[in-house]
């Protein structure tokens, strides 16, 4: 009986064994882990990330400033808004509202956005915009509008709009869980920008 037994279990090993090693399952489950940790990683660009006022993408933010005036809050706006203007990632920038007396600033900037960058690859972008400011006491607000790309021109280059582009409608899968290939890459380093600018000018005032 115990042979039997034996002979038995010495027949199911190798099928247990197979199990174990079966390469058919392997591949889904790595691809779930795959698309879960895709899709964390681009939680903060999904459905909503990118805002729009009436059909326009119009990113916006007030900013606190306790205890500043609004004639500083400007003066500390305005250096940061030259100061971009010399940096290595601009094409070409320039102020084109600066009024202390409303407390009012305006630029436009039309600077590179790198995707890819080594040795062999060099995937870029130009990005143009606009930046506003208004300022009061306390505080200030925001804004980045006017989005536009400029992108393969060394071949042929093509143009887009933020709304035809970076939107909602535009860079996401019909479900909104993911960005889409080519479109999303724009609108994921899009809102990178924005929230370096954003941070930048929230540490400034504080």
């Amino acid at each position: 009986m115990k042979k039997i037994v034996m002979i038995a279990l010495t027949a199911l090993l190798p099928i247990a064994l197979w199990a174990q090693d079966n390469t058919w399952e392997r591949p889904e489950v790595e691809e779930e882990v795959k698309v879960e940790k895709t899709v964390s990683r681009d939680a903060k660009y999904l459905k909503g990330a990118v805002t729009e006022e009436n059909g326009k993408v119009v990113f916006t933010t007030t900013i606190e400033a306790p205890g500043k005036t609004a004639d500083q809050i400007f003066d500390i706006i305005k250096t940061y808004l030259t100061k971009m203007m010399s940096e290595k990632n601009q094409h070409f920038a320039r102020i084109v509202a600066d009024n202390k007396d409303s407390h009012e600033l305006g630029a436009t900037y039309d600077e590179w956005l790198v995707f890819k960058s080594s040795a062999l690859v060099l995937d870029q972008t130009r990005m143009l915009y606009v930046l506003k400011a208004r300022c009061v006491d306390g505080k200030a607000t925001i804004t980045m509008s006017n989005i536009r790309y400029i992108y393969d021109e060394a071949r042929k280059p093509l143009h887009y709009t933020a709304e035809e582009w970076i939107s909602d409608k535009e860079a996401l899968n019909k479900k909104g869980t993911r960005l889409l290939p080519l479109s999303g890459k724009f609108r994921r380093k899009t809102i990178d920008r924005k929230d370096f600018l954003f941070n930048k000018f929230e540490s400034l005032l504080k």
